[in-house]
């Protein structure tokens, strides 16, 4: 939804604030991501390498003389109301607790000294692993800041948005979603250290490339037990590599000699465990060298890193499905396409490609023809840029208040 319609919005769900005066009213943006690469190597200490995508959640508000903060949300369609005076209550709508969560970690930084009215738009896809969640945490919190003319340093933001997803949804995230809505950059996608949230700006500027990204719009239940499960299997692995490399904290520091050398003749590791570490030591260089690949501007080498991390998230980490491959394959199939994997948590969501500008119509008419027949479902796809990260937009409305 433009900001004109937003506007419009707005004026309909609090036909009360109008003429409230133009010069009070905010409006901020934060942006969804795709992860290009290094899928399940947050949480084991690895590197991550997103980009921000041009799909947003914009917020539009108007502050308040008290505590009480209203929202509306267009895609829910519900409006929800709290105070922001003591510690917000984890209830109401599911969506409605990415908002409280966000403006509880500004209360609790004392950023809030008013409420707000405001409605909440999106462009990001729901469910399909391009960060809702997060672009609604750090665009809730730019509003909170905005609504009460206070700043707060983005690495900051981005953990206390990553407290509030753990706290209030009770999601135990890693800290890539936040950090890329928060801190992306327009042209560039964003090497990310897990370990110490160190990063470095990788160029992904060139017209000639897009990224394309396709939702097989299919979640399959078993995922949230699965990665729970992912989760424990990675730490046994790490334990079962500490018995002979005492210094190995996470898989992050694991090297395949070292776990060639845990499994031993085979006892001391089961085949399960082995593979789901070697997805991860191998993911972790692959996405060190994808980076290095995107700087050269070697394309080819960069999708052929995507295709093997798509093989050993399907093989070894065992988090792909059918709709998922099937999209691999289509991409492959298509001259101009140098690279396609799956990106997100798995078992559903979307893949993500690298593609020469001229190819993005073929790759999305290829899509769109065979995936029905092999699936029975249509997928969404769309091609995206590397985008700029959250902020506030200057902006002044037309009427709305």
């Amino acid at each position: 939804m433009v900001l004109r319609a937003i506007e419009q919005r707005f004026h309909e769900v609090f036909p009360e604030l109008k003429g409230a005066g133009k010069e009070r009213v905010f409006a901020v943006r934060a942006p969804g991501r795709v992860n290009l690469i290094g899928e399940h190597t947050d949480y084991n200490g690895g590197f991550v390498c997103p980009m921000a995508i041009d799909r947003e959640m914009t917020i539009v508000g108007v502050p308040r003389g008290d505590t009480k903060i209203r929202m509306h949300s267009t895609l829910a369609n519900q409006t929800v109301a709290f105070d922001a005076s003591a510690e917000i209550a984890k209830d109401g709508p599911p969506w409605s607790l990415y908002a409280k969560g966000s403006v509880e970690a500004m209360r609790r930084r004392g950023k809030v000294k008013c409420g707000f009215d405001c409605l909440a738009d999106s462009s990001v896809p729901l469910g399909g692993g391009l960060s809702s969640s997060a672009s609604f945490e750090v665009a809730t919190a730019l509003a909170t800041l905005a609504a009460n003319d206070e700043s707060l340093d983005r690495v900051e933001l981005a953990l206390a948005c990553q407290w509030a997803e753990h706290t209030y949804p009770g999601v135990p995230c890693g800290i890539m979603d936040q950090f890329i809505s928060a801190m992306g950059k327009k042209g560039y996608a964003m090497l990310l250290d897990c370990r110490d949230q160190s990063r470095r700006y990788v160029p992904l500027d060139d017209p000639n490339v897009k990224i394309v990204i396709s939702n097989t719009n299919v979640h399959h239940e078993l995922a949230a037990g699965e990665y729970g499960k992912r989760r424990a299997q990675c730490e046994a692995a790490v334990a079962a590599i500490q018995k002979k490399h005492a210094q190995v904290a996470l898989l992050r520091d694991a090297t395949m000699e070292m776990l060639d050398d845990a499994r031993g003749g085979g006892d001391e590791m089961d085949d399960v465990t082995y593979r789901r570490a070697r997805h991860v030591i191998t993911e972790i260089a692959r996405t060190v060298d994808f980076a290095a690949d995107l700087e050269n501007r070697d394309y080819k080498r960069c999708g052929e890193r995507m295709y093997s991390s798509h093989t050993s998230l399907r093989d070894d980490y065992e988090v792909s499905c059918t709709e998922l491959d099937i999209l691999v394959e289509i991409a492959r199939g298509v001259q101009g396409v140098y690279g396609a994997r799956m990106t997100g948590g798995g078992f559903g969501g979307c893949i993500v490609a690298i593609v020469e500008a001229t190819a993005v119509e073929k790759l999305t008419a290829a899509i769109d023809a065979e995936y029905p027949k092999r699936t029975g479902k249509k997928a969404t796809t769309f091609a995206t840029v590397a985008s700029a990260g959250a902020g506030k937009l200057e902006w002044r409305p037309s009427h709305v208040v």
